[in-house]
């Protein structure tokens, strides 16, 4: 059904679940007074004389007291779930002085659509919309509800909180890649939900909902102190979840409800533009996945923030129409007006959103710093992929040292300390007597101590000589997903997709880009080859990406006594990952995680952004940002990425960034960044192919010959020394 009848039927199914919700609300209540109530019985008969004797006077007295007892465990139930505050989406708030032309496009909506307009617009760095509700006390001063001129009575009441209409949370990527047109059709049925919010059954029902929900938080944090907290926790605990689950059915199909009305209100308005829009809501996430993935997640790890984030979708996306034959027709939609006009300064709110997408996704400090500094698009090659390489290319011969593995001498300048590529391959090409599976070599005592830097190279912050440990890293695949949730919610979608949301939004999933249409690869538990090419700077751009998404695994602690990678040691990291490697790089990858969770146990301590990060000063920044009152940073990262690297795919880059160094310091190359697949190295100005699957034989199988024959051809000269930093 379609039209009227079925907003009206929609609203009706929401409003019937609603009041379901309520009665398991009123029965709780119910259940807490009825002990009181017996208990009033009993004294009003005594009182009367009709229930005297010594038989009522005790059970006068024991039902008395179980009253008080339940009703100051009702109450204390009630008072937990008053004042728990709901989980809100942190969120970068766009007041109406910076943004009149949005705040007035989304109003001309709400009129249109005979609905309450939002009392507030947001970004958030995620490509979705919807509506929260923020009446909470803990969230602040309730924002004025928007009027038109004139519409507000002199003299008039104030408006409540509860009366307040719900924030409207747009996604950042939709601003800059869409049109006004599409952005106005695709927020057409989130604006439309604020009519259903509006109803005093649903608006109650949410609220008992998100009271639960955050009283769940509470209980989950807390009662780890004593007995007797953790026997309060543990019964508030379980009263919280019975209601929970006496509610969950009827919280879900009230949501849907709410969104099938919505939806069907939304049909008059835009409906043709709506369904071309929609095709550009895939693009977004596809652009925006591969930014964050590729591009983003590089800078995040070297204690730089990309500060342009969503006009970099802009050039991933428009790079993708050039490369995909099927794509030709987006690039002309880039002459109309795009939505992010309708704000009055684009740069400084998309700058306060490029730093909430770090914090979100990497768990970057709330402001600049001089370890956590903005870059823009035109310093990444050199601030971020070049000192990312050379990072990593000085951390690969650091762990060569503590392995023991001699300097080859002859093949280096006099006066250097012989931080170079032949060093790396001889080390791990596989000799004839060790082509056995599982032979491990005997790592020889160190004999140069000296940092692997060449003269003039900026030192680093962890100790060149430090031998590395082999720690096992604690991985946790799938994604990370908050606690908390609100129900007030409209989002983008179909009316199947109206269940109450768990703010922050879901993790982005995996896009491939073949043939323009878009396909969600399911969740990978150990990568391989293929994923592998992808992720390196010679890889094919084409391939899907091969990301995943999990919660960081806990740094290593350092050691107390330094001591050298063993085969015992080996075997304690992951067989099935270094299964594929030779023994000297499984041995070599244990080497390099445990350094690396070293450097990251020293960041966290530090508050830096990145180990061995060198950013330029920073200055502060200037314009919005996020509301600090909707922040917990005990939860950061609230969305990571992706899960620790594995000992092969750690192995993999440290000697891809090798050679990289190897080809800009002897071979004339220079670091670039290609919108789609993040760090490239390039010759003359064309982006190097066929490095992925050379490194990955020498890692796999020890062999070379592939990788030697590459860098012959390109001119790059292995036993020359590199600059590391």
């Amino acid at each position: 059904m379609t039209g009227t009848g079925g907003e009206e039927m929609g609203v009706q199914a929401a409003r019937s679940r609603a009041l379901a919700v309520l009665r398991v609300r009123s029965r709780a209540l119910a259940v807490a007074l009825l002990p009181a109530a017996a208990a009033v019985i009993l004294v009003a008969g005594g009182a009367t004389g009709h229930l005297t004797g010594g038989v009522w006077d005790a059970l006068r007295w024991v039902v008395s007291g179980l009253a008080l007892l339940v009703l100051a465990a009702a109450g204390a139930v009630a008072l937990v779930v008053a004042r728990a505050r709901p989980a809100v989406t942190p969120t970068v708030t766009v007041d109406e002085e910076s943004a009149p032309d949005l705040y007035g496009m989304v109003r001309d909506l709400a009129d249109r659509l005979d609905v309450p307009a939002p009392s507030a617009i947001a970004l958030t760095p995620d490509c979705d919309s919807w509506l929260e509700d923020r009446t909470h006390p803990a969230h602040g001063r309730p924002p004025p509800a928007p009027e038109p001129d004139g519409a507000t009575l002199p003299g008039g009441p104030a408006p409540r909180r509860g009366d307040a209409a719900p924030v409207l949370v747009i996604g950042s990527p939709f601003l800059w890649w869409m049109r006004v047109g599409e952005l106005r059709a695709v927020l057409a049925p989130v604006v439309a939900g604020t009519g259903p919010s509006a109803h005093p059954d649903i608006a109650a029902a949410r609220r008992f909902i998100r009271g639960l929900d955050a009283a769940a938080a509470v209980v989950s944090a807390g009662g780890r102190r004593g007995p007797l907290s953790r026997a309060a926790y543990g019964g508030l605990g379980r009263v919280v979840r019975l209601l929970l689950r006496g509610c969950r059915v009827h919280a879900a199909e009230m949501e849907r409800g709410v969104a099938w009305a919505a939806a069907e209100r939304a049909q008059a308005v835009d409906y043709g533009v709506r369904i071309v829009a929609q095709e550009q809501v895939g693009l977004a996430y596809a652009g925006w996945d591969r930014l964050l993935t590729r591009v983003a997640l590089p800078a995040w790890r070297m204690g730089r923030w990309p500060a342009r984030l969503d006009v970099g979708v802009v050039a991933a996306l428009t790079e993708l129409s050039r490369r995909d034959r099927l794509a030709e027709g987006f690039a002309s939609r880039l002459g109309e007006r795009p939505a992010c006009d309708l704000l009055e300064e684009p740069g400084a709110m998309d700058e306060a959103v490029s730093l909430l997408a770090a914090r979100l996704f990497h768990g970057g400090p709330s402001g600049a710093s001089p370890d956590w500094s903005p870059v823009g698009w035109d310093d990444y090659p050199e601030e971020v992929v070049d000192r990312t390489w050379r990072t990593d290319a000085a951390r690969l011969h650091r762990v060569l040292d503590a392995l023991g593995v001699r300097r080859a001498a002859g093949h280096t300048a006099p006066g250097t300390g012989g931080p170079t590529l032949a060093r790396v391959l001889d080390h791990l090409t596989t000799p004839a007597d060790e082509a056995s599976p599982g032979a491990l070599p005997t790592p020889a005592p160190a004999t140069d101590p000296a940092p692997a830097t060449a003269p003039g190279a900026a030192p680093t912050r962890a100790h060149a000589a430090e031998p590395a440990e082999p720690a096992r890293r604690a991985e946790s695949p799938g994604s990370a997903e908050p606690a908390g949730g609100d129900g007030s919610v409209t989002r983008t979608g179909s009316p199947a997709d109206a269940a109450p949301r768990r703010p922050p939004a879901p993790a982005y999933g995996d896009h491939d880009t073949h043939g323009g249409h878009l396909a969600t690869h399911p969740h990978v538990a150990q990568p391989d080859a293929a994923h592998l090419e992808a992720d390196l700077p010679g890889g094919d751009s084409d391939d899907p990406p091969g990301h995943r998404r999990a919660t960081p695994a806990a740094p290593a602690t350092p050691a107390p006594t330094p001591t050298p990678v063993t085969a015992a040691a080996v075997d304690e990291a992951d067989d099935d990952d270094l299964a594929g490697t030779t023994a000297r790089g499984a041995a070599l990858a244990a080497g390099l995680s445990a350094q690396l969770a070293r450097e990251e146990a020293e960041a966290s301590v530090t508050g830096a952004g990145a180990p061995d990060a060198h950013p330029a000063a920073a200055a502060p920044t200037a314009g919005p940002a996020p509301d600090p009152a909707l922040w917990d940073d005990r939860a950061l990262p609230l969305l990571p990425l992706q899960p620790p690297r594995t000992g092969r795919e750690i192995l993999t880059a440290h000697v891809t960034a090798m050679v990289c160094c190897a080809a800009m310091d002897t071979a004339g190359a220079v670091p670039g960044l290609d919108w789609l697949d993040g760090p490239s190295l390039l010759f003359d100005g064309v982006r190097a192919a066929d490095l992925a699957p050379s490194v990955l034989t020498l890692v796999e199988t020890g062999d070379p010959g592939p990788l030697r024959t590459w860098m012959t051809e390109l001119g790059i000269r292995p036993e020359k020394p590199v600059r590391l930093v």
